[in-house]
């Protein structure tokens, strides 16, 4: 079983309340791939300050809301 990062986030929910962009779509808006975008929803990685920043200006949010501690 792959191990869970303890930091959670809302990016499946955001991606699907901004119009069901894909994961890809994301990927492309903020300089990384598919592939990092799902790890990051599947909480097997924990995305860099500077991703995380830039997923949250995508969706025009504070940080504290795309990704909280959960330990």
């Amino acid at each position: 079983m792959a191990k869970k990062f303890p930091i959670a986030n809302q990016v499946r929910a955001l991606r699907e309340h901004k119009g069901n962009i894909t994961q890809t779509e994301l990927g492309e808006a903020v300089g990384v791939t598919r592939q990092t975008i799902a790890a990051i929803e599947q909480r097997r990685y924990s995305p860099s300050l500077e991703t995380a920043f830039r997923i949250a200006l995508f969706f025009q949010v504070g940080i504290e809301d795309v990704f909280n501690w959960d330990e």
